[in-house]
């Protein structure tokens, strides 16, 4: 598999041309997006920041492996509060332009904390995504945190509470490299069907 950094965007002029399907990574800020998409990437390319908030563009990574090339997106996270008003709109602006308007987008990654579940902002990204006609896969993370044997009832109960997912969620690790591969496995079929 090879991979590199094929874009930074900070405008929707900056996109870059559809050239390949992409999969999309959004969540929460904090919720461990950049570790995950090293982990998946087998790389560290993502700037993993001590402080939430870091990624300020969308991101763009490419993923070349038996010769179906695809695009990782990095989205910018949402709910958090220390940046601007004039740079939280800017965000959104540029997030609404590509995933309103984005024919390559295939997938959206929701990644979702597992220790806390979809919160309010998160049920309110998923009921834009289903408007914007997306298909939604749930990722958990940070399943390190919990005791293992408390994974299948966790995904059981927060599945029962009501979420948009194309499959049953999958449960990861970045730390621990828990569900990376799965993943991996997933979008590879994914595409393959939704090529």
């Amino acid at each position: 598999m090879r991979v590199s950094l094929e874009a930074t965007c900070f405008t929707p002029q900056q996109l870059p041309p559809e050239e390949c399907p992409e999969v999309v990574i959004a969540g929460r800020s904090n919720v461990g997006k950049s570790s995950l998409i090293n982990a998946f990437l087998g790389i560290r390319l993502a700037h993993v920041g001590a402080t939430p908030g870091k990624t300020r563009s969308i991101n763009f990574y490419r993923v070349e492996e038996d010769e179906r090339p695809f695009r990782l997106v990095d989205l910018p996270g949402y709910g958090y509060a220390s940046r601007s008003k004039a740079e939280k709109d800017a965000w959104l602006r540029l997030i609404s332009a590509y995933v309103e308007g984005r024919a390559a987008l295939r997938l959206v990654c929701h990644l979702v904390d597992f220790r806390h579940g979809l919160l309010a902002n998160d049920l309110e990204l998923q009921e834009w995504l289903v408007r914007c006609g997306r298909d939604i896969l749930v990722v958990f993370t940070k399943a390190d945190k919990l005791a293992r044997g408390r994974w299948k009832d966790r995904v059981r109960q927060y599945v029962a509470r009501g979420l948009h997912s194309v499959d049953l969620p999958i449960v990861t690790s970045a730390e621990k490299r828990v569900g990376v591969e799965e993943l991996r496995s997933f979008i590879r079929s994914f595409l393959e069907r939704n090529d």
